[in-house]
């Protein structure tokens, strides 16, 4: 009698544990995976650097709350002026996009990009790339789900994402909080460079 009620006891301790009644935790989460203790690590980054800040601002005799207020107007006012040229870089992409007129550009330049090594299927990705930096993930993602981030396009998508930048968005965002008013060669250097760096990281691609 009594063994039974003991074997009665146990096998519901364990349906208790399974329920985590006796335990805080289950059973498969006691050992935290790594990636876990590194977001952990992660969380302690940012309050330690404020802290040095704050020690350094002490150190050096800066009055860090003033200096922040100060910061914080000078950043507000940077956002209201450069606030309609992204208005402006944001609706263009968007209506080149709705209006068809990437696709067409697609179709057009798509034999050239070919000629020179760039994969046909990256044409569009190549034209929304220099203007808008959501629109060209959201590209990418298109072309992961079609071609395989592993396949040889998935690949070069992601050097061209990696090795290239917003031309158009960067420039409208930083000349127009700067005295310069004429860009001269700076957009026809930087899709070049662009242009320049895609043919060859494709190239690097392919041989690796």
């Amino acid at each position: 009698m009594t063994k039974a009620i003991l074997a009665h006891m146990m096998s519901v301790k364990k349906i208790c544990l399974e329920w985590h009644i006796f335990s805080e935790e289950p059973p498969m989460t006691m050992h935290k995976p790594s990636g876990r203790k590194r977001l952990e690590i992660n969380l302690y980054i940012l309050p330690v650097l404020l802290l040095a800040l704050f020690v350094y601002a002490l150190i050096k005799k800066v009055p860090a709350y003033d200096t922040f207020i100060t910061g914080a107007k000078e950043a507000l006012l940077m956002c209201f002026k450069i606030f309609p040229f992204m208005v402006a870089i944001f609706l263009a992409v968007y209506l080149f996009r709705v209006s068809g007129m990437a696709k067409l550009f697609s179709t057009a330049l798509s034999p050239i990009f070919n000629l020179i090594g760039i994969p046909k299927e990256l044409t569009e990705l190549m034209l929304i790339r220099p203007l808008s930096g959501s629109a060209s993930l959201t590209l990418l993602g298109e072309i992961y789900q079609t071609y395989g981030p592993d396949s040889y396009v998935g690949r070069c998508a992601s050097v061209i994402m990696g090795s290239s930048e917003t031309i158009f968005y960067v420039a409208a965002i930083y000349f127009s909080n700067t005295k310069i008013k004429s860009l001269r060669l700076a957009i026809p250097i930087c899709i070049f460079a662009t242009l320049f760096s895609s043919v060859v990281a494709c190239l690097l691609v392919r041989i690796m």
